[in-house]
């Protein structure tokens, strides 16, 4: 995720019911698929990234699991680690897999249609866990998040952090479509999958297929 936010959430209180199998999975896979990247940067990711100018299927998944640095991936997972595991608490191994992968596919598709013409790769798996922190608020508004800022140390509900966080992506978002504001960042990536997972779960908690 994006250092814009200008916080960073260290940890919530929302103790898990069940150790986070598929979290912690994903966490491994990025982390293999990085240092595997590393072998040869610029080919993997130009291979493996998504370029909304030359779409193709394969890299919409491929590009989930790749990142640009060590700054890059740490952000992402870091964010995995601190609200995946209540949200695969809550879904479950199988249905936490697949919603991930869609958030992921919204991510991308959002992300397309903002930058058509684009030749530039985009990788990252920000997208998806974007998702996560929509089914994160939709279903823990007001767990308290600890975080830590250029003010200090704080508490927080999670409306108040992850809601500020998706309104700074809706202005960057808007600025990076008229000039290079932010450039290097899928702002509309992280949009869509935000959407996406709070629709999805606002959804599921109302049909009571997901608890609160």
């Amino acid at each position: 995720m994006d250092k814009k936010a200008q916080f960073f959430p260290y940890k919530d209180e929302n103790p898990r019911e069940k150790f986070p199998f598929v979290t912690v999975t994903l966490i491994a896979v990025n982390v293999l698929v990085f240092l595997y990247s590393l072998t040869d940067f610029e080919q993997v990711i130009s291979t493996f990234g998504f370029t909304p100018l030359h779409p193709a299927l394969l890299t919409v998944f491929t590009s989930m699991f790749l990142h640009g640095g060590i700054e890059h991936i740490f952000g992402n997972m870091w964010y995995m680690w601190t609200f995946g595991d209540n949200v695969e608490d809550r879904l479950g191994r199988l249905y936490f897999i697949v919603f991930y992968i869609l958030s992921g596919i919204a991510a991308t598709l959002l992300h397309y249609l903002t930058n058509i013409g684009s030749d530039i790769p985009t990788i990252g798996a920000s997208g998806a866990i974007s998702g996560i922190l929509g089914a994160y608020l939709a279903l823990f508004p007001h767990v308290k998040i600890h975080v830590a800022g250029r003010f200090g140390f704080h508490q927080i509900s999670a409306v108040y952090m992850i809601g500020f966080w998706f309104i700074l992506q809706l202005i960057l978002g808007s600025f990076s479509l008229f000039d290079s504001t932010g450039a290097g960042i899928a702002f509309w990536a992280h949009v869509g999958g935000f959407v996406f997972g709070y629709v999805v779960m606002w959804v599921l908690v109302r049909m009571e297929v997901v608890r609160r």
